[in-house]
């Protein structure tokens, strides 16, 4: 049996268009950035106009298109698009606010609780010892674990950098020192009970988890009523996962190697920053300071080529 590389007689390639359920502020804030960033490094050209390459690396993001099928569409080469999207992504992970900086926000704003909770991104099981830790014990799968901060109407408004799948909800608020930030800008924060024993403060509590029940301690009618308002209250920050994981890529992370965030990304006093994610750290995740842009309200027919396939 030989192979072969070349095409079958009689072959074309078909492309047909998409249509991104994104509104056009979004493409012109992201091809604003592109702008910006080539006349900082006097870049003199690239084989697409800005705006074109904001929409091919939306797509990217959006519906997880294959990087050589945005390619063909497009006619350029597969590490062209790659390169288009790391470079992307890492400006709009320099606009990524600060933690202290995005619950001031919240607070100048007039708001007085947010919500936090912890999820996991799946991501391909690799080989070695060194993806052990990214196994979580209670998704049963390999994955990135995350925190988002939200207000109280589920918009997302902060999200914290990936760790391994096996890290709890409660390290890593820990080690992201929610509670002291928390207090400091004056909010409060509903949780679920992955976060009971964070806050023990019972006279002044910041973060409210509900009530676990247990085999030797049954709850009260007026405990399961508060838990029951507790979840009712929380449960926008559910929705907040929900629309973000409307951008496919983050539905499972497929890298060939890990990649290190930007130094951009990294650069804020000495606070925890909200980081694009990468294959150890999720890459993909756009910044939270353009929550008000990944919104489907207001779209218009925003399209884009891409390569289908060779057909006989």
């Amino acid at each position: 049996m030989t192979k072969t590389k070349g095409r079958a007689e009689d072959t074309s390639t078909l492309v047909y268009q998409c249509r991104l359920p994104l509104s056009t502020h979004t493409v012109n804030h992201l091809a604003g950035l592109l702008r910006r960033h080539l006349k900082a490094i006097r870049s003199r050209w690239r084989i697409l106009p800005p705006g074109r390459i904001a929409v091919i690396v939306l797509a990217v993001l959006r519906h997880d298109q294959r990087l050589a099928d945005m390619a063909g569409g497009n006619n350029v080469s597969e590490s062209t698009v790659r390169r288009w999207r790391d470079e992307l992504i890492a400006l709009l992970a320099a606009q990524a606010s600060c933690l202290d900086r995005a619950l001031k926000r919240v607070a100048k704003t007039g708001g007085e609780v947010v919500l936090i909770d912890g999820t996991l991104t799946p991501t391909q099981r690799r080989t070695g010892k060194a993806n052990r830790r990214n196994y979580s014990g209670k998704h049963h799968h390999h994955g990135l674990h995350f925190l988002a901060l939200t207000d109280e109407r589920g918009r997302l408004i902060w999200i914290s950098a990936a760790r391994p799948g096996r890290t709890h909800d409660i390290t890593a608020a820990r080690h992201d020192h929610i509670l002291a930030q928390l207090r400091a800008a004056g909010l409060g924060a509903l949780a679920d009970l992955g976060f009971r024993g964070l806050d023990n403060d019972v006279r002044d509590p910041v973060i409210v988890t509900g009530f676990h029940a247990s085999r030797t301690h049954k709850l009260t009618p007026g405990q399961k009523d508060a838990n029951r308002v507790l979840a009712v209250g929380r449960a926008p920050v559910e929705h907040g996962f929900a629309h973000l994981k409307n951008w496919r890529t983050l539905t499972k992370l497929r890298r060939p190697r890990p990649r290190h965030p930007p130094p951009a990304s990294l650069a804020c006093s000495d606070e925890p920053r909200s980081q694009p994610l990468t294959d150890d750290l999720l890459h993909w995740l756009p910044p939270t300071t353009s929550v008000r842009t990944l919104s489907a309200g207001h779209t218009s027919p925003v399209t884009y080529d891409f390569k289908l396939a060779e057909a006989l």
